[in-house]
């Protein structure tokens, strides 16, 4: 058994805290928030993500896992130190770091043995010496440490079945007995380990991120051209799918991407590239590409409408428009840059109504869009709308009656933002019906 102390119970510090708890460690999980502390010890989750209660709860209970605000008690008998606090993207494009040297300069004030210090969180290339300067800085007398990069690979909506069984485990450090110590914490996991060294395991991470953000990307303006030449985007993906080459995963075309990762890890990239005097093109582009998507997505409902109504384009102003989800990708509440904030201001700039459902995040929507009127269900939201638009995935809308939402709706108007219904179906069932790519 080790002990660990995790500091930062967001998506990543708490998924990684009760993981590594499940694996039989004694983990103490710190955060400075003390509401959400306080929250935790009585059993109430900051975030959703599927199977995270339960497991949070069974390694509470077997004395595996405590909450503290106190890094004094996080550290009292800690071997190692895992940040996991927020990296959001800063005024300038570059990561926001003060979180991170917050987290780094209390650590060393209140370190009372030898300690590995793993930085979990996403941070710029050289983030790791800089942390190794704050905590030698912030020592209130010399104390051994080593500093370890071990970024995360945690999609939201399946965060514990990626820690639990990942593709790969990266470790940089210039400290080989660190990076063996943290390489025998991951064993129980039974998965490739990559040691490198710390800028190289930095890079690794914002590389991965950037390259999935340029798939999804690429296949939205994809799906562009398919629409005008007339091919099915989503027999294409699969065709393109089987090369082992390319694969299947992320190439399906809708709104984009959004959440707390690939917009500022592109972001960041980018400006660390032009910090150094690159020109980073492909990136900007797949950027531009991304957020384009959702004012082509009020742009086609508008068309739509007009056609349903007389033939001829109408606009926006004083139609009602219901958004089916609202999270940037279903089995997650995280509203971080997810596509219906753009969309709901778009059309409300239009002079729409907006109207919002999701399973899971409408408390976390409401005070991000004030202006959306929320609804219980996708049933009560349809009555009277003159289009719904899909915007995130969820399973239960790939089921809805949508004879019975034909029936609630002004005008039979769908836009499949996430491609779940079949074209023909949909035509034949009498709906203005228009997919991405298809």
């Amino acid at each position: 058994m080790k002990q660990i102390c995790v500091v930062g119970v967001g998506y990543v510090g708490l998924v990684t805290a009760a993981c590594f708890a499940d694996l039989g460690n004694r983990v103490t999980a710190l955060d400075v928030n003390e509401q959400r502390v306080e929250n935790l010890k009585k059993g109430i989750m900051p975030i959703y993500e599927p199977g995270l209660d339960e497991l949070v709860k069974r390694n509470v209970s077997a004395g595996r896992i405590t909450f503290t605000t106190s890094y004094k008690e996080a550290l009292k008998d800690a071997e190692y130190a895992f940040i996991a606090v927020g990296t959001p993207s800063g005024v300038d494009g570059g990561a926001d770091l003060q979180y991170v040297a917050a987290a780094a300069k209390s650590i060393a004030e209140n370190m009372v043995a030898p300690l590995v210090i793993i930085n979990k969180s996403t941070v710029p290339i050289g983030t790791g010496d800089w942390v190794a300067d704050i905590v030698k800085d912030a020592q209130p007398k010399p104390m051994d440490f080593a500093v370890v990069s071990c970024p995360e690979f945690l999609r939201e909506g399946s965060a514990i079945a990626d820690f639990t069984n990942p593709h790969r485990t990266v470790i940089g450090s210039m400290d080989k007995d660190a990076a063996n110590k943290v390489a025998h914490l991951h064993l129980p996991l039974r998965a490739p380990i990559v040691i490198t060294d710390l800028r190289t395991a930095e890079m690794i991470k914002y590389a991965s991120n950037a390259f999935l953000a340029t798939k999804i990307s690429f296949m939205n303006e994809l799906a562009d051209l398919c629409e005008l030449v007339g091919a099915d985007v989503k027999e294409v993906a699969a065709g393109m799918g089987y090369d082992a080459r390319i694969g299947r995963h992320f190439l399906d075309a809708g709104l984009g991407w959004g959440g707390s990762c690939f917009p500022k890890d592109v972001e960041a990239l980018a400006f660390m590239a032009k910090e150094k005097g690159l020109n980073p093109r492909i990136l900007n582009d797949v950027m531009e590409v991304n957020y384009d998507r959702r004012k082509m997505a009020v742009k086609h409902v508008s068309e739509m409408i007009g056609a349903a109504s007389t033939g001829s384009g109408q606009g926006l102003k004083g139609k009602t428009i219901g958004l089916l989800g609202l999270a940037f990708k279903p089995n997650t509440d995280d509203m971080r840059d997810a596509p219906a904030i753009d969309i709901a201001e778009e059309l409300t700039k239009e002079g729409a109504k907006v109207r919002g459902y999701d399973p899971v995040a409408m408390e976390v929507a409401r005070p991000i869009l004030p202006a959306v009127e929320m609804f219980n269900n996708a049933y009560d939201m349809a009555k009277g709308c003159d289009a719904l638009m899909v915007i995130t995935e969820w399973n239960e809308f790939k089921q809805l009656d949508l004879e019975k939402v034909k029936g609630l709706l002004n005008t039979p108007v769908i836009y499949d933002g996430r491609n779940i219904y079949d074209p023909k179906v949909m035509k034949e069932m009498g709906f203005t019906y228009r997919a991405i790519g298809r």
